[in-house]
């Protein structure tokens, strides 16, 4: 009869266990991705639904051109407000390809879809009656995504 065998095998499996363990989070954003196991896969999966934030009550009102900036697979800021008659104007910093494209929001008063934007990209869009716009990158909708809240 062999010796040891038993807490070599209990050895592997409390390393196993731990290698499965663990978490990340990140705070500099007010969205997050959550993972979960597929079928088909066998393994984990990002999700992908979008978790959209609201401006808050006391953030200020913006007017002119307002910049969203696209940066490491992020949007800053992710939530605003702005004026009727502003500029919405997104630039994409990362070397990978994005867009924006609304989901509708408050009455749905703002449907929009850009094409896909490189490096230095941008799009924008004017506002021009008050409402709530969630927009997202339908390429990384988890991580962009964000709210325009329009006021008079």
């Amino acid at each position: 009869m062999r010796r040891g065998v038993p807490a070599v095998a209990i050895a592997c499996f409390a390393l196993l266990l731990a290698a499965g363990c663990g978490s990340s989070s990140s705070s500099s954003s007010s969205t997050t991705a959550a993972t979960s196991s597929t079928p088909s896969s066998g393994g984990l999966k990002a999700n992908t639904t979008p978790k959209y934030a609201a401006p808050a009550a006391s953030a200020p009102v913006q007017s002119g051109t307002v910049q969203i900036a696209y940066r490491n697979i992020a949007i800053n800021p992710d939530t605003l407000r702005v004026r009727v008659g502003s500029t919405i104007k997104w630039t994409n910093f990362d070397s990978v390809e994005h867009n924006v494209t609304s989901q509708g929001g408050a009455g749905g008063s703002y449907k929009f879809a850009s094409k896909l934007f490189g490096e230095n990209g941008t799009f924008e869009i004017k506002v021009n009656k008050p409402g709530v716009i969630h927009y997202l990158c339908t390429i990384h909708p988890a991580s962009m995504n964000g709210t325009i809240e329009v006021v008079k």
